[in-house]
């Protein structure tokens, strides 16, 4: 990322004790997969946190377990919540976005180190869109793709934090923010030209079977006060599963939750 000039949280990839000994990042660490399968599967976690060299040895024998030699990546942790983190989301096509939407991670599932968001916001902010379409281009990346990036308040900079090179959970709010990136990539598809749009701010999505734990651990810890909770809500908001208009998928998610805990932690 240096030579684009985009800030990133410090990274390696150990293979053994030995290289990790070598790294030259300071506490707290987070300790995550480059294959996502292998290590999520066994643990059902996105990361784990070390705050000292010492454990974060120990969990690296123990993540060494699951996970094939040279799978583990070792990241400075960047500090603050959900609210720190910010997508860059697209359909991205010869250099240039099509179709564009900004939007800010407000909770998340756990809280942590989110597997999924819970309630975003979309918003806009130049510096993630540009550090996004600057490495973007660079790839010459041509799809859907969303672009994770955090603010680190140490040094007041968004830091490149994930690349997904695919479709993303609150990608349906894109319909009411004026980007519908499913029907746009099916037109790309099937040759019709798209005409490039960006989403409108402010507008908000919420996924309850999963914002509703979140949430409830966040008022238990005091960082979102019952009314702060009940106002988010408030309002126009795109559900992730449930509609009125067609409840089925949302009562078989609430079914399928007793599978979903067992089988990765939901």
């Amino acid at each position: 990322m240096a030579d684009l000039n985009i800030p990133a949280p410090r990274s390696c990839s150990p293979l053994t004790l030995e290289d990790l000994e070598q790294i030259d990042v300071e506490p707290p660490y987070v300790l995550k997969p480059a294959i996502k399968e292998h290590f999520f599967y066994k643990t059902r976690a996105k990361a784990w946190r070390a705050n000292s060299r010492e454990e974060l040895r120990t969990l690296f024998t123990r993540a060494c377990q699951y996970a094939n030699p040279g799978e583990m990546l070792v990241q400075e942790l960047i500090p603050g919540d959900a609210r720190n983190q910010f997508s860059y989301c697209a359909f991205f096509k010869e250099g240039r976005s099509v179709a564009s939407m900004v939007a800010q991670r407000l909770r998340q599932h756990p809280l942590e180190f989110g597997r999924a968001s819970t309630y975003v916001v979309t918003t806009e902010n130049t510096q993630v869109r540009n550090y996004s379409e600057r490495f973007l281009r660079q790839i010459d990346y041509y799809g859907l793709v969303e672009v994770e990036l955090k603010f680190d308040a140490r040094d007041n900079q968004f830091k490149l934090h994930d690349v997904n090179l695919r479709t993303w959970g609150f990608h349906s709010l894109g319909v009411p923010a004026g980007v519908d990136f499913s029907h746009l990539l099916y037109q790309d598809q099937i040759g019709q030209a798209c005409d490039p749009c960006q989403a409108v701010p402010g507008l908000r999505w919420v996924r309850t079977v999963t914002d509703l734990p979140a949430s409830f651990l966040e008022i238990c810890r005091g960082q979102l006060g019952i009314s702060g909770y009940f106002r988010s809500l408030s309002g126009r908001i795109t559900e992730a599963v449930f509609d009125l208009r067609d409840p089925l998928p949302g009562i078989v998610e609430i079914l399928l939750l007793p599978y979903l805990m067992y089988k990765r932690g939901f």
